[in-house]
């Protein structure tokens, strides 16, 4: 059976909004993350093993106009032809290859992907996707890029909840530039 994979980046005391803040040299705001080698690598890694992306409506807005056109790699080739599954109850207003919207409940769309053939299913972006995913138990591992920076402000990708939940460590490995890539079971 497929996995549903949450990748994201993150800073060290967990914001994820504009992410690329988090690993930019000296701090500044950089164009692109600056990702080392090991970043690189992991990244390519996970993508290789997807085959699907599942989208928030939000995200799906803002890539569907900044990835067609873009050139940073591995992941401009990845996104913009990897089947992606776009969560929303409207139409799609702008079109992207490969992108169909998904409407009804996250849980039937994810039991459907995941009965299906296929490689791994991923969730890039799409925090507050991702956020009710991680509640209603449906994401079955996280690939975390924690960037060596704290002091950021918003959304955070766990928000305090009543729900505590155990996580298997699979790996956790530093980066040269002083990044953590951590991979999470989610039981």
């Amino acid at each position: 059976m497929r996995k549903v994979v949450l990748y994201t980046l993150l800073s060290l005391d967990g914001a994820v909004d504009d992410p690329d803040r988090f690993f930019a040299q000296g701090l500044e705001r950089a164009e692109v993350p600056e990702f080392d080698p090991a970043m690189v690598d992991n990244e390519e890694e996970i993508i290789a093993a997807q085959d699907a992306v599942l989208l928030g409506r939000n995200m799906y807005d803002q890539w569907s106009r900044f990835w067609p056109t873009a050139d940073h790699q591995p992941f401009a080739a990845f996104i913009n032809n990897v089947k992606k599954y776009v969560v929303t109850s409207s139409p799609l207003s702008n079109t992207w290859h490969n992108a169909e919207a998904v409407h009804g409940p996250v849980e039937r769309v994810v039991r459907d992907l995941k009965a299906g053939p296929g490689g791994d299913i991923g969730v890039h972006g799409s925090i507050q996707l991702a956020q009710s995913m991680l509640a209603d138990g449906l994401i079955d591992e996280l690939q975390l890029v924690v960037g060596p920076t704290t002091g950021f402000t918003g959304r955070r990708l766990f928000t305090s909840s009543d729900q505590i939940r155990r996580l298997d460590l699979v790996s956790a490995r530093p980066t040269p530039s002083g990044a953590l890539l951590l991979t999470y079971r989610v039981p």
